[in-house]
């Protein structure tokens, strides 16, 4: 029975996140910008990391975020 007891349902979302600092923050900022659009935001799981090379160093970080929300009301 819907909306009775705690079960709930939940949608998840692949996003990648940049940064030019660190994979951290790229994986925060995936997740703050989601959480401007999504509501009730739960769980986040870092998938992959990774980065560009320019000239042999690392110039941006990718992280790879699936987040779940709560779908529905």
């Amino acid at each position: 029975m819907a909306g009775k007891g705690k079960d709930s349902v939940y949608k998840v979302v692949e996003l990648v996140g940049t940064s030019t600092k660190s994979w951290e923050d790229a994986a925060k900022n995936a997740v703050e910008t989601a959480a401007g659009s999504l509501r009730d935001l739960r769980v986040a799981e870092i998938v992959k990391l990774d980065m560009t090379v320019d000239n042999g160093k690392g110039s941006a970080y990718r992280a790879r975020v699936d987040v779940s929300f709560k779908f529905g009301s």
